[in-house]
């Protein structure tokens, strides 16, 4: 029953056992899909290379804001090119990282976002968020295209939450909700319409309590399930359950 939103197995961490663990070892577990987010330039040729040799597993294409400044001169065409494959299904992750301003400026973070925003537009094609420590733009940006799609990994308000939301956004959560100061993910999985739930792993990243301190795969994410369903008076099944259904529904799968 677990479909995992969000995960990066072309990360080099999952080198040494990607292909027994995408096979053998996460079916088993109850892994029944993965959207792979693609984040850098090289990172679109792989992801739509593991989106064709494992049939559950899905690609998200796009630059990541921290890897805006770094792009060769054909970025644009390639990423249109392979968000048009069959197996493609959102323009991710994309967005604005302002605690990376000093390596990638905010100028060519938001033009690069931009430009990818429009090309979402173009191909009507749903789009994943990347937004960390930069709300205020990140949201000035999202009202002016309004695009269906999720902003991942979810870190601002209850406020900026219903704002996503009247867009008619998701809410993309995964282990961050069982960190112990993780005050603003309990207030907003609190609030939220379970309809807008995503969860995700950001896999190999962001492992939940227990397993803080390992690598992240997609198994995990019961843990972050349980932590929702305490809050809302649920099982973890019926949330992995609403939010299986809910990323069917975004992405067309």
């Amino acid at each position: 029953m677990i479909f995992d939103s969000h995960a990066h197995y072309d990360d080099e961490s999952f080198n040494e056992d990607r292909d027994e663990l995408l096979n053998l070892i996460l079916p088993q577990k109850g892994v029944t899909g993965i959207i792979n987010c693609a984040s850098d330039f090289e990172s679109i040729a792989k992801t739509i290379e593991l989106s064709e040799k494992y049939p559950f597993l899905y690609a998200a294409l796009g630059i990541h804001p921290e890897c805006a400044a770094r792009l060769p001169e054909n970025w644009f065409e390639v990423l249109k090119e392979g968000l048009k494959r069959e197996k493609t299904v959102a323009l991710g992750e994309i967005g604005l990282d302002y605690y990376w301003e000093d390596s990638c400026p905010r100028d060519i973070q938001k033009e690069v976002f931009i430009k990818q925003m429009e090309l979402a537009k173009e191909l009507d094609i749903p789009v994943i968020i990347h937004d960390r420590d930069a709300h205020g733009d990140t949201l000035e940006i999202l009202k002016k295209y309004k695009p269906k799609g999720v902003v991942h990994c979810f870190s601002g308000s209850v406020e900026m939450a219903r704002e996503v939301i009247k867009l008619g956004m998701y809410i993309g959560m995964g282990g961050v909700v069982t960190f112990k100061n993780a005050r603003h993910s309990v207030e907003v999985m609190k609030e939220i319409p379970l309809e807008k739930l995503l969860l995700e792993t950001d896999a190999p990243y962001l492992s939940p309590v227990p397993m803080r301190g390992k690598r992240n795969d997609s198994s995990l994410i019961p843990y972050a399930a349980a932590k929702i369903g305490e809050l809302r008076g649920l099982s973890a099944t019926e949330i992995l359950e609403i939010s299986r259904n809910n990323v069917k529904e975004l992405f067309g799968i």
